[in-house]
């Protein structure tokens, strides 16, 4: 499959401690001279697209940490052949940068929340904070964004009780509510082993509380989610099945990391590293060349390649 898709991300630096993500025990972050900077994260970007990329997501870490985060999505919007971009963030810094990323041209973005209690939030992430978020995605709603999605990761006796709650907002709102299983990527996730809440019993519960599903095409844009829909709805209900199902057959998406580090998979070791080339001043036509292997290497990776065992979601994104 052709890779169309790049996921970008801009820190390994985060705002939250969630439970399944950035590991207590992690010592320290990477050092500022280390992260790609704006003008070097933009050129890769460029070179991704003319490479066939034709979508890119920003993520991190938290993408809204980053210095002129909105600047950066004006340069990265501006490439030539580049069709979508789009953010995934915590919410917490949405509602003060909304607007201003929709100016600068980003198209979607997704808000990754588990909960809509304050208690169970702490809970989760570590922080307070809810209310921002909440008010966060009210202004992505308000921005007019082509589509605003939530990611919510379902974790049983967690918050699998709030299944329905999440359910209605696609009823209430134009939001697509995705729901993901929880994969064990990191030791602190893998102390989670016994909360997996399927897909199937998700659909389960909300059929039996909000009454019945029914599955709509997915389109471009939607990655391995399969979507659905309840009565009246003005939204969509998504469903990502990373534990339960299979997809890598068709991914068509590779990683790079705030240092310039390049992932076919999300779980394979990093196969290239851009940045000296970045920093070297290379000409357009080796870093062509350079990303020529980068997608021979994606072409040929297999469910069954080398693997890096286990991933820090807070330096490589999702």
């Amino acid at each position: 499959m052709a890779v169309e898709y790049l996921r970008i991300s801009l820190t390994d630096r985060c705002n939250l401690n969630c439970i399944y993500c950035t590991p207590m025990e992690k010592s320290g972050f990477l050092k500022h001279e280390d992260l790609l900077r704006h003008e070097e994260i933009a050129r890769a970007a460029a070179a991704f697209v003319r490479a066939g990329v034709k979508k890119i997501r920003l993520t991190g870490g938290e993408p809204l940490l980053k210095k002129n985060v909105v600047e950066l999505v004006r340069l990265i919007k501006a490439i030539p052949g580049l069709e979508e971009l789009a953010l995934t963030t915590n919410g917490l810094l949405l509602a003060g940068l909304a607007e201003g990323l929709r100016s600068a041209g980003l198209d979607r973005v997704n808000i990754s929340v588990d909960t809509l209690k304050e208690e169970t939030f702490k809970k989760i992430t570590g922080s307070p904070g809810f209310p921002k978020v909440w008010n966060g995605i009210q202004t992505a709603l308000a921005a007019n964004y082509t589509k605003v999605k939530l990611n919510v990761v379902i974790m049983k006796g967690i918050n699998d009780l709030e299944i329905p709650d999440f359910a209605k907002l696609s009823v209430d709102y134009p939001l697509d509510v995705r729901f993901i299983e929880l994969y064990n990527t990191n030791n602190r996730s893998y102390k989670l082993s016994g909360t997996l809440f399927t897909t199937e019993e998700t659909k389960k519960r909300i059929a039996e509380t909000m009454g019945a599903l029914a599955e709509v095409p997915a389109g471009r844009g939607d990655g391995p989610a399969r979507l659905y829909t309840l009565l009246g709805a003005k939204g969509r209900i998504g469903f990502i099945s990373g534990r339960s199902d299979y997809f890598c057959g068709t991914c068509d998406r590779v990683r790079l990391d705030c240092a310039g580090k390049v992932y076919p998979c999300l779980f394979s070791p990093a196969t290239h590293d851009l940045r000296e080339l970045l920093r070297s001043g290379a000409p357009d036509a080796a870093l062509d060349d350079y990303l020529k292997k980068v997608f021979l290497v994606k072409s040929n990776y297999k469910k069954d390649s080398p693997s890096a065992g286990h991933i820090e979601m807070s330096s490589i994104g999702g």
